[in-house]
């Protein structure tokens, strides 16, 4: 905007003094949106927490105010119900608890409401410079949502705990207070209430801030021997019997427990010789960490450092349970990727990690446990030891190489704006950003297709039922109605029934991923454009499962259809077996068997470049509808609705990012991107 005002002299000028305007309305109102998402989000949390029955909400907190808690047991604080925190943590934190029993768990569950916020305002301020003005105004309300989006809030709030408050004393120390021993004074009283958390203690003298490290060597021994001199029984249980709390509370093996402890037990490791080996490789991750956190601190990215710290003492710790992982979090401010299309990929598998379950983010395969098992740990310990984050030194700190996108193309309709997100980028897309997402919406899809309505429950068989009498009815009108003769023609013929059993069991997920996979690798500006196809049509889906449960033929009683694939159905049993807890037995309609099996022999046909290739691509929805049909799974119009959502997909992706021809030809004729500079 400076070129242009010098010239073009006024015109130029208030030209760009609109313009600015603008962006800053756009600014302020995305704040605004950002904030009422905060808000939202915080909400739905706290009515979820008070909601829950009495005695099912804030279950650890009843470890201080229930009739067996700390506060009424005369005893040792471990005589109590699960208590496992220091013997610091249960003198200082009677008072808060005290009153937090006094009214009811309101207090206490807005108390950490505003802790989270304040960990969440620091976090944003702690950003390295230099910060654009946008992210300057958007980081707070974003890193408040991320907060309250986490597992570790989530089970922090609902369970009431005290976790929050060593993450935001560290953040205190070494973000907001003035001077070194007042920093030392906060680190040292966090690392009392948790005390894996003197690990920085080396993070400090390391970098130059030896007060602050000594201070916070002087409190954690000032509190410790405090609560030793006061409770001197509960104190040698702790540190002597229990080696630092480990043992208390739930078994260290749980998964919950997110330690390298409590990973190699599940390995089936134990004895000295798990102990030893927890012991060396627990000092060379903290070696290893911090040398990486005193390069990051010296490079100015000091909330990366401390996030690296905090990793490093979850993995180090002898139990590092769901509500204390927070620094996972944290380290999503790492900047990972020397191209654009790479920066998002460590930013979204932390965000996933740290806010989904681990059995959406892989699938439920005997393999996998280990990795699906530990999946924060390995977060962690991946933060802690090896993730290549960035130097602002780096050129591509601020001057990633840029993502191609291919020049813009107007939709045929002029009143349908192109959507930014769906830009025609030509570059191949992260290949494990990639499946990350797309094993996380195959999760979310299978979730919100398995909680349609129209399950096992008698009113939801009824309603099913009566569609698919609907739907059958139409058929006899229409004389579509030929799913009777297949099915019993083909059961009759052994090697047909057979045949298309398999193709139906089989060649559903196969042949689509498949098909992606092809395209990722040699055509990957097709790749995108069928993507969003294929979603589109997955989504409209969706809405028909949740819309119109369905009864395939199959599942209809009275009609005398035979399931070749699963057998004969106890129909004086509501759930037919163990497949309605699997799966939706009434999501058939619209048939996404057929629409997937179409939207492959579209893409082949499409793109293929030989005749025998378009001719099996062509097949394959002919194959899947005759099986559809044959094995009793589907009828006839269910997979006239696959045909119809396939169509749409396709048509909204042409609407929203234009024609797939100009993207390939586009493809073509753009040279390899050099690298640009981005001006912060």
């Amino acid at each position: 905007m400076a070129n242009a005002d010098h010239r073009g002299g006024r015109p130029a000028e208030g030209f760009g003094a609109t313009a600015a305007g603008g962006d800053r309305l756009r600014l302020r109102v995305a704040r605004a949106g950002l904030w009422l998402i905060a808000a939202v989000l915080a909400a739905r949390q706290v009515a979820a927490v008070l909601a829950t029955p009495r005695g099912e909400r804030l279950t650890d907190l009843e470890t201080w105010v229930g009739p067996n808690g700390v506060l009424h047991v005369n005893g040792s604080l471990y005589d109590s119900t699960r208590f496992t925190g220091t013997p610091f943590g249960g003198l200082v934190l009677k008072p808060l608890t005290r009153s937090a029993e006094q009214t009811l768990g309101w207090g206490w569950t807005f108390g950490t409401l505003l802790l989270v916020v304040a960990l969440g305002l620091i976090a944003a301020r702690a950003l390295p410079s230099p910060v654009s003005r946008r992210t300057a105004l958007l980081a707070a309300p974003v890193a408040v949502s991320l907060l309250m989006l986490s597992l570790p809030v989530r089970s922090t709030l609902s369970l009431g705990q005290t976790s929050i408050i060593p993450v935001l004393l560290v953040l205190l120390g070494c973000f907001t207070a003035r001077g070194q021993r007042t920093s030392g004074l906060l680190i040292g009283l966090a690392a009392a209430l948790q005390p894996t958390l003197l690990l920085f203690t080396p993070l400090l003298w390391c970098t130059g801030r030896r007060r602050a490290a000594l201070a916070t060597g002087v409190t954690f021994a000032a509190g410790t021997g405090l609560a030793w001199a006061a409770m001197p029984h509960d104190s040698s249980r702790y540190w002597v019997h229990h080696l630092a709390g480990a043992g208390l509370g739930g078994r260290a093996d749980d998964l919950a427990n997110q330690s390298l402890h409590g990973a190699l037990l599940r390995l089936g490791l134990n004895g000295p010789l798990e102990i030893a080996l927890f012991l060396t490789l627990g000092a060379a991750v903290a070696v290893l960490a911090l040398r990486r956190a005193v390069r990051y601190f010296g490079d100015g990215q000091l909330l990366l450092a401390v996030a690296i710290t905090g990793c490093a003492a979850i993995v180090v710790s002898p139990t590092a349970w769901e509500h204390q992982l927070l620094w996972v979090l944290l380290a999503i401010v790492g900047r990972v990727g020397r191209r654009a299309s790479d920066r998002y990929v460590w930013p979204v598998a932390v965000v996933v990690v740290m806010t989904l379950p681990a059995t959406m983010i892989l699938p439920n395969m005997a393999s996998l446990n280990p990795v699906r098992g530990n999946v924060v740990l390995l977060a962690a310990l991946a933060a802690a030891t090896a993730v290549p984050f960035l130097s602002r030194a780096s050129p591509a700190w601020r001057s990633p190489l840029p993502t191609a996108h291919a020049p813009a193309v107007p939709s045929r309709f002029r009143h349908v704006p192109l959507l930014p997100f769906l830009r025609r980028v030509l570059a191949r897309p992260n290949l494990l950003l990639e499946l990350l997402l797309l094993r996380v919406t195959y999760a979310a899809y299978s979730q919100v297709r398995l909680a349609a309505t129209g399950g096992s429950n008698s009113a939801g068989r009824a309603e099913a039922e009566e569609h698919g009498m609907q739907i059958y009815d139409l058929e006899r009108t229409l004389r579509l109605d030929v799913e009777h003769w297949i099915n019993h023609t083909v059961a009759g013929i052994g090697w047909l029934r057979e045949f298309l059993d398999q193709y139906y069991t089989s060649f559903h997920f196969i042949v689509p991923l498949a098909v992606l996979a092809v395209l990722y690798w040699r055509r990957p500006a097709d790749y995108r454009w069928a993507r969003s196809a294929l979603g589109f049509a997955t989504l409209l889906a969706l809405a028909g499962f949740w819309l119109y449960p369905l009864a395939p033929p199959r599942l209809m009683p009275t009609l005398g259809f035979i399931d070749t694939v699963h057998g004969v159905q106890d129909f004086s049993r509501p759930d037919y077996g163990t497949l309605t807890h699997l799966t939706n037995q009434y999501a058939a309609m619209p048939s996404l068997h057929f629409g997937w099996a179409l939207w492959c022999g579209v893409i082949i046909a499409v793109l293929a470049s030989r005749w025998w290739m378009k001719v099996l691509g062509l097949l394959h929805p002919l194959l899947t509808g005759v099986s559809i049909v044959a094995t009793g799974n589907h009828w006839v119009l269910d997979a006239a609705g696959g045909a119809v959502v396939v169509a749409a997909g396709f048509g909204l992706t042409y609407l929203l990012s234009g024609p797939r021809a100009a993207t390939a030809a586009a493809a073509e004729r753009e040279p390899v991107p050099a690298r640009k500079t981005v001006r912060g």
